[in-house]
């Protein structure tokens, strides 16, 4: 972990692991699958996002076979209590602005597994995501009123970039209200 407390590439591939298993034991290949999946459906293929194998993680006592050893026999796993522990610790980090690819990840699987923290975690996590948000509008605000008289088509493209934000920050907003 970052010292502002965010999550490096290779512990949002360890919240996707454990996230996955917090939902419903899983078989070691369905498990390798599904983190692969859902990182590279979010940012592409990225040399940053080489993981936590899955052994290592049995090896560190976060997810254990209920059946089987490992990957040579594709045991079915489950995530322990220091699993658990650790779900919660990656959950309740920060996230930092701009929103890069990375942190897209981190978002996507906040939101994946947000409702697996309980109400005031869950409440903090929406809350922090909002003020980031802010942060990333305020900034790109910034930006296009210090670059207001350029010709060209940035600004154009920075139109559209504050105009996503905003709904970004609105669809969070609404977010913040229904878990409140």
């Amino acid at each position: 972990m970052y010292r502002d407390n965010t999550l490096i590439p290779t512990e949002a591939i360890r919240l996707a692991a454990l996230g996955a298993l917090a939902g419903r034991n899983l078989h070691y290949a369905e498990l390798a699958e599904d983190v692969r999946h859902f990182t590279q459906r979010i940012v592409g293929p990225s040399l940053d996002l080489v993981g936590t194998p899955v052994e290592l993680l049995i090896v560190e006592g976060l997810i254990e076979p209920v059946s089987g050893k490992g990957m040579e026999d594709n045991a079915l796993l489950r995530i322990t209590d220091a699993g658990q522990s650790d779900l919660h610790r990656l959950m309740t980090s920060s996230v930092r602005a701009p929103i890069n690819d990375i942190n897209k990840l981190i978002i996507a699987l906040k939101m994946r597994f947000l409702h697996l923290l309980e109400g005031e975690d869950r409440q903090e996590q929406v809350d922090t995501l909002v003020e980031m948000i802010e942060r990333e509008l305020a900034r790109l605000t910034d930006l296009r009123a210090h670059y207001d008289q350029d010709a060209g088509f940035f600004l154009d493209w920075l139109d559209q970039d504050i105009a996503a934000t905003k709904e970004r920050l609105n669809w969070f907003k609404d977010l913040q209200a229904r878990v409140g």
